[in-house]
């Protein structure tokens, strides 16, 4: 049962406000006042909380802002009830972090309705978002919950030929891409002309956001495998969807910690482990990404050099350890398809 704690220095209003949400299959805490309402709250970590903002002893602000400042009770849902309703009362609680504001009087539908919509947004963004799909989710969830849509069938979408690219580094950002099919490869370039594919985006894959959210230029050049669509979606609707909501701002950047550490064993696969291993590793890491499968087998269905350079390795060496990888029925080679018949094996190479 989800609680619920109620801060309203008006007994009627507080005993009304309580019975309201009682009758809703809610467990109800009440304060006082603020200082009261912020020792329960750091005491009984509440999932949302209905606070007034006129109140002795510490006003609602007080208490958003002193809540703010504990990790334990910062991403508390929270929501302002008041007599005022001047536009500038409305802007000073959301700058402080309110997820939503109510004036009164109210309705009990109304309350009702905003606290199902606030805890059902924190259910969805409580997910942990792991792997290769987390960035794609994670989207999809905050769409369900935020005001900011950013696939719609408004959308126009844009078909790509094999080998366009789509931005160069140096570029200015201006869209995230939102894949419909195909693939787009993003890769860095050394000195010396060597390509490393950093990543490869399929359908449901949103990319270009990085350099965004930095404010900085593209680092990386983004080129179509294949036909591919896509869907542009300007770069105001994807920081609108980050800046509106903090809770969907801080589940965005645990999962931007995820992918770091995700880069960061495949560094060390590439630093450290054998040919063997490098292999093996990269052609699970493609695999997971893709989900491909055919007779019931995984595939994949990348050009040797693409493969060769999402590795990091060279195509010839590739080519000889897949040789390698099918004479010990590891892998299958068909018409150019890698097809997997010991996942589990190679994932578990030993050398």
């Amino acid at each position: 049962m989800k609680k619920i704690l109620i801060i309203e220095d008006n007994l009627e209003v507080r005993e009304n406000t309580a019975e309201i949400i009682e009758l809703s299959n809610y467990k109800v805490i009440t304060a006082e006042n603020g200082k009261v309402g912020v020792e329960l709250a750091i005491k009984e970590r509440p999932d949302l909380i209905v606070c007034d903002i006129m109140m002795p002893v510490l006003d609602g602000y007080g208490v958003c802002h002193l809540l703010s400042k504990h990790k334990e009770t910062a991403s508390i849902p929270f929501i302002f009830l008041t007599a005022k309703s001047e536009k500038s009362d409305f802007r000073k609680g959301m700058e402080m972090g309110a997820d939503d504001y109510i004036t009164k009087p109210f309705d009990g539908i109304e309350l009702l309705n905003a606290i199902e919509v606030r805890l059902k947004k924190t259910d969805l963004l409580k997910q942990q978002y792991t792997g290769h799909e987390a960035i794609n989710e994670f989207i999809a969830n905050a769409q369900q919950t935020g005001k900011v849509q950013l696939t719609s069938d408004e959308r126009d979408i844009y078909t790509y030929n094999k080998k366009h690219v789509l931005y160069k580094e140096g570029q200015r950002p201006r869209v995230v891409y939102h894949v419909i099919s195909g693939k787009v490869k993003i890769s860095k370039t050394n000195q010396d002309g060597k390509e490393l594919i950093t990543n490869i985006f399929g359908p449901g894959d949103f990319f270009g956001y990085t350099a965004i959210l930095e404010d900085v230029n593209y680092k990386e050049e983004a080129q179509v495998l294949e036909e591919t669509q896509l869907m542009l979606i300007p770069r105001d609707d994807f920081m609108q969807l980050l800046s509106n909501d903090m809770q969907i701002a801080q589940s965005f950047i645990k999962i931007i910690t995820q992918n770091i550490i995700e880069k960061e064993e495949s560094l060390v696969n590439l630093a450290y482990n054998s040919l063997r291993r490098k292999v093996a590793y990269g052609l699970i890491q493609l695999y997971d990404k893709y989900k491909l499968k055919e007779d019931e087998k995984p595939i994949l269905n990348l050009s040797r050099e693409n493969m060769a350079q999402s590795i990091g390795i060279a195509t010839e060496s590739l080519i000889r350890t897949l040789g390698d990888f099918k004479d010990e029925k590891l892998i299958d080679i068909q018409t150019g398809k890698v097809i997997i018949l010991d996942e589990k094996k190679l994932r578990n190479l030993p050398y």
